[in-house]
């Protein structure tokens, strides 16, 4: 039996050091597509993106979605689909000559083999819109297979004329099932994985990194490794108390430009909306320990007391401009007790947005419609020659009227903006209204709208 050539052993050799330097989650990567986990709502039978493979109509394609949830690694596993050249840059390092380099590349291969080009480009969203109008033509004629890989919501992070031309698909976190499974198989594989280290995990202690990963496969992995390899114990039992040890407390991913921001902050206002206190209070911790400016949470606050509670609840606006008043009395850390309380008595109050909707009518009122002319008894009647043009002529003084109501005309016409609500406080104001309209109808109108 002949030998191998000397050049092929040590480009074994070679290749097998490189690989045992690469970090688990980066050697645990799917080798086909039927090893990939997760995204089966694009990616499962029937789906767009399969159906698309299947029919080799792969076009310009944006993944969409949070870290460690498979972009980079589908994207490698479509250029092998599409039987494709790979080709992979950074938005962040890579200027417009050497993405121009890229697609130069990209045209000569196809002329001279045939073989289209699969750029992947990650952190799509840090090219400028020079650099990604650079991209259009090449996208247009098939020159490329563009895949462009962000964390931000690509219709606030990418040109108009780049969406036009590509299917976003957005990645969901993984369940804690499906990383369970790849750090089931990580622990089996003996060429790629820990197979070869004698670990017998308790089910425990999976479950809980499956938990604490937050859908990122690659967290996940890496926590597994760091508790496996720095355990010299043969064979290893793998247990909670391990698993809780290896992971470190989390960073949070937040940029206050960023998704990440405006979702939590959006979760925060609907859940204190919704009345639930107890998301409010999750919501909150979960945008204090990411290092949310304090006086954003609270002008929220305040905001959502007279938008959501209103008059429903009169203490709550008093209550929410106290815990802003707290927030640069107090500062961090204490005045997050100022917040918590402000966020758990909005959302137990009761709610109303009467006067929220009746503004926006009257808005749009004032916008679309004719402007009404302020009625004559109600001018200015405090200035030399107001008598000569009639102002102020036939106003009623509320206070000299029984109960403090006049019967007279504030408006010109009939308009019922604020329709109070039957919960908390405006259920008496609601019945308080109601005479109150009816005695402002109840006689003949003092006088008409101006000339």
């Amino acid at each position: 039996m002949s030998e191998a050539p000397r050049s092929s052993l040590f480009a074994a050799a070679e290749e097998a050091r490189r690989r045992q330097a690469m970090p688990l989650a980066a050697r645990m990567r799917p080798a086909t597509l039927a090893e990939f986990v997760g995204q089966q709502h694009f990616l499962g039978p029937g789906k767009l993106l399969r159906r698309m493979i299947e029919a080799d109509r792969l076009g310009s394609l944006v993944f969409y979605g949070p870290p460690g949830t498979g972009k980079t690694t589908l994207a490698r596993l479509l250029a092998r689909e599409a039987r494709s050249h790979f080709v992979q840059i950074n938005a962040v390092t890579s200027g417009v000559k050497e993405l121009r380099d890229v697609l130069a590349a990209a045209e000569d291969r196809l002329a001279a083999d045939g073989q289209r080009t699969l750029l992947f480009i990650d952190e799509l969203h840090r090219f400028n819109r020079a650099q990604q109008e650079v991209l259009l033509p090449y996208v247009e004629e098939g020159t490329v297979i563009l895949v462009g890989c962000t964390t931000h919501n690509p219709s606030f992070a990418l040109t108009s004329a780049l969406l036009s031309r590509s299917r976003i698909f957005a990645f969901q976190p993984l369940t804690p099932e499906e990383v369970k499974i790849l750090l089931k198989r990580a622990l089996a594989d003996e060429e790629r994985g820990l197979g070869r280290e004698q670990v017998e995990a308790d089910e425990a202690a999976l479950d809980f990194l499956a938990e604490v990963s937050d859908g990122d496969a690659r967290r996940a992995l890496s926590a597994l490794e760091v508790a496996v390899l720095s355990s010299r114990q043969r064979p290893l039992h793998f247990t909670l108390a391990l698993a809780r040890d290896a992971v470190q407390r989390k960073q949070l991913d937040f940029d206050r430009t960023g998704d990440a921001h405006f979702d939590a902050a959006s979760a925060l206002i609907k859940s204190i909306r919704g009345s639930d206190p107890d998301a409010g209070l999750y919501w909150l911790a979960r945008l204090l320990e990411a290092g949310e400016d304090v006086r954003f949470l609270a002008r929220r606050l305040v905001i959502l007391a007279s938008e959501d509670v209103g008059n429903a609840d009169p203490h709550a606006l008093p209550l929410a401009v106290a815990a802003m008043q707290a927030c640069e009395w107090v500062g961090l850390p204490e005045c997050q007790l100022n917040l918590a309380q402000a966020v758990t008595y909005l959302a137990c109050a009761p709610k109303s947005n009467a006067s929220t909707v009746g503004l926006a009518e009257a808005r749009q009122d004032v916008i679309e419609g004719r402007l009404l002319p302020v009625p004559r008894h109600l001018r200015d009647s405090h200035y030399a020659g107001a008598q000569r043009l009639g102002h102020g002529e036939g106003y009623i003084y509320s206070h000299d009227a029984p109960e403090g109501i006049a019967a007279q005309d504030y408006l010109g016409v009939q308009r019922e903006y604020y329709r109070p609500v039957p919960r908390g406080y405006e259920q008496e104001l609601l019945s308080r209204l109601e005479k109150i309209r009816a005695i402002l109808r109840s006689e003949t109108r003092q006088a008409g709208p101006g000339e």
